[in-house]
């Protein structure tokens, strides 16, 4: 049997894009609106799931209202689109998608943030060229990763799931990946604890560099 190249579908927010900062600061004030004390980084990766209502119950103690719910992710959005500018790739995230594809690899991004936004993001750093694709949420926020993830596959034509490792940095990134049958590596530099990503059951790793070095070998 020949030796089989693996391709990537990376995640976007706490991934590539390293946005926790942003993220930290749009939560904060979302959870300031309904009168919840701010929570720090380490509680953030202790507690955080999707669907993001999920994670506000963890902090609250029950689900939020449906009108809640509305105000904070406004609030949460309008924060985010604030300081996001301010951030920039992940260490070392350019060179390592520009290897990947000089060495033929393939990869792609499925993400939740809002196609929208998100395809000008990517192409104002200037990465565009190195994706076969790139897909972003459609619909509203605060969903699970799943049903993207399907049909994102379909759009990759003829690369079978086996082939495609799904690199992120949440738990719902290696759900995802298995529902359709791909691997997944989870990488510490985004919205989960270790412990949390470990509980997975997928390789780990704390550097985008690692996680490549682990598809390749996920899949050769």
């Amino acid at each position: 049997m020949g030796k089989h190249v693996a391709h990537i579908v990376w995640d976007w927010n706490g991934t590539l894009f390293h946005d926790i900062d942003a993220v930290m600061s749009a939560t904060n004030a979302a959870f300031a609106e309904i009168g919840l004390e701010p929570i720090t980084l380490e509680r953030y990766r202790e507690l955080y799931c999707v669907p993001i209502p999920r994670f506000y119950e963890r902090l609250m103690g029950r689900l939020p209202t449906q009108a809640e719910w509305d105000h904070m992710d406004v609030v949460f959005h309008r924060h985010y689109l604030d300081h996001h500018l301010r951030c920039g790739l992940a260490d070392g995230a350019e060179a390592l998608l520009a290897g990947w594809q000089g060495a033929g690899g393939t990869q792609s991004i499925m993400s939740m943030y809002g196609h929208e936004q998100l395809v000008p993001l990517v192409r104002g750093f200037g990465i565009e060229r190195h994706f076969v694709r790139v897909d972003g949420r459609t619909g509203p926020s605060g969903g699970s990763k799943t049903e993207h993830m399907a049909r994102h596959l379909v759009g990759l034509d003829g690369i079978p799931a086996r082939h495609a490792v799904v690199i992120g940095d949440a738990v719902d990134d290696a759900v995802a990946a298995a529902h359709v049958g791909a691997h997944a590596v989870l990488y510490t530099g985004g919205s989960h604890s270790r412990a949390s990503l470990v509980a997975a059951g997928v390789p780990v790793v704390d550097s985008l560099a690692e996680a490549v070095a682990e598809a390749e070998r996920l899949v050769g």
